[in-house]
């Protein structure tokens, strides 16, 4: 995903066609596949983290994503398109409202040389995958009725201020700052994992951190999940090219390279370690290595992704056992995988990128200078600090409300039973949709000690 505005001087081998030439079939064609192959994500990323939790909450892991594709599409073609990439209104803060409800953008409008409204499309399966990503720093313990609330209003107020910062016209971060970001390490991965942390302090952490096996339940389901999301990435990375191009090539190709450096180094790390490499790992370190790649995919060369890549799976693989001296109940590793590994691949921006691929800014290992390092720590710093604590006032103001944490006793039985009515793997004991009143266990049952 890259700014559409012919004032981003940073970005000049995108910014070229972006000028007014009217619709290219080719370049439609291919932004329409890969806006499905983003939209595919979403679901890759709900079997990736329904995998990792325990049994009795599966189908809660699992709406906790797929609803996000529903709230933050209305919300995005309500007001969120036009305040992200409307003109600026606000001193690069926000876009104007010239397009509420999609206003004035019918099928002939155009954008570069694609057609507006496949952009917006496009744009839009960003924002969809962003909000489902914070559910993971707080899978288990969530009130699924205070999430259908927090997904909007946080979609509003910190996504889309910070889209408009990185890729809107005028907006302050590439057009007064000058950083690079090419497909999303400030809005997307930054912000996700950020705003999860946040989160997942306002809610506190499980029933039985640091005490009970919290093993992921389903690691076939992990990898199917961790292989759905790689294979959307090209569209995520390549797609945010606008075009069938040479740079899309470049962009693919840098993505594939990073993920499966990512992969090999946090299975390093498992067996030095550990003296046990293993699938979740494998997993993870893919993931770790295509995140650090998206802000870099558009700005560094084949090796440069490599190294991003691996510095990603190695750094990753430490961060994700933060949480457990520092104390926070990050349940799936956002804060390890999106926030660490957003930040390696913003940052090193600055040391990586090439000309051939910017059209301009080197890094410090082209001769460079650390000056576009210092403007990638910048950005990092502002968005970082920004998610966190907006998403920490909405999270508390949620939680006066309406109470973001669920019941101990639905927590402790399984928020797929309490909540949704449903089992994941019905062995006969339980009907499919069977009443909660009938299938929960009472207070004073001594199964309840075996939920």
């Amino acid at each position: 995903m890259t700014t559409v505005t012919l004032a981003a001087p940073l970005a000049a081998p995108v910014a070229a066609p972006l000028a007014a030439k009217g619709i290219d079939t080719g370049d439609t064609a291919w932004l329409l596949a890969a806006t499905a192959l983003v939209l595919l994500m979403t679901p890759g990323l709900a079997l990736f983290y329904g995998g990792m939790v325990r049994t009795k909450s599966v189908l809660n892991m699992l709406m906790m994503s797929f609803v996000s594709i529903a709230l933050v599409t209305v919300v995005w073609l309500a007001a969120g398109y036009t305040l992200a990439f409307g003109d600026d209104a606000f001193g690069g803060l926000v876009g104007n409202l010239d397009h509420l409800g999609m206003a004035g953008l019918g099928p002939d409008s155009v954008q570069g040389t694609v057609p507006t409204l496949l952009f917006a499309t496009f744009q839009l399966t960003f924002a969809i995958i962003t909000a489902a990503l914070i559910s993971g720093a707080v899978a288990d313990r969530a009130k699924f009725g205070a999430w259908l609330v927090f997904v909007p209003v946080w979609a509003l107020l910190v996504y889309v201020p910070v889209t408009h910062w990185v890729w809107g016209p005028g907006g302050w971060i590439v057009s007064d700052l000058g950083a690079l970001d090419f497909a999303g390490g400030l809005p997307v991965e930054i912000t996700s994992g950020a705003s999860g942390l946040a989160l997942c302090l306002v809610l506190g952490p499980r029933l039985g951190f640091k005490k009970d096996a919290m093993r992921p339940h389903n690691l076939p389901m992990v990898v199917l999940g961790a292989g759905l999301l790689w294979f959307g990435w090209f569209g995520f990375n390549a797609g945010s090219a606008l075009g069938a191009n040479g740079l899309a090539a470049a962009v693919f190709l840098n993505t594939l390279a990073a993920g499966c450096t990512g992969l090999l180094g946090w299975l390093f790390v498992e067996q030095r370690r550990d003296g046990h490499p293993t699938t979740l790992g494998a997993a993870s370190g893919a993931v770790a290595g295509l995140v650090a790649i998206t802000p870099s995919c558009g700005s560094v060369s084949l090796l440069g992704a490599l190294a991003i890549g691996l510095a990603a799976g190695v750094v990753c693989s430490y961060a994700v056992s933060w949480k457990f001296r520092l104390n926070y109940d990050d349940s799936l590793d956002v804060v390890g995988v999106h926030l660490v590994g957003g930040v390696i691949g913003t940052v090193l921006i600055g040391v990586f990128a090439v000309e051939s691929m910017t059209g301009g800014p080197q890094g410090l290992l082209h001769g460079g200078g650390l000056g576009q390092v210092g403007r990638q720590l910048v950005a990092v710093v502002a968005v970082g600090a920004y998610a966190f604590l907006v998403t920490y006032g909405v999270g508390k103001v949620i939680d006066r409300l309406l109470g973001f944490r669920a019941d101990e006793e639905h927590e402790h039985t399984g928020l797929d039973l309490t909540v949704h009515a449903e089992t994941a793997y019905d062995h006969g004991v339980l009907g499919h949709g069977a009443p909660v009143s009938a299938s929960v266990p009472s207070t004073s049952s001594p199964q309840k000690a075996k939920a």
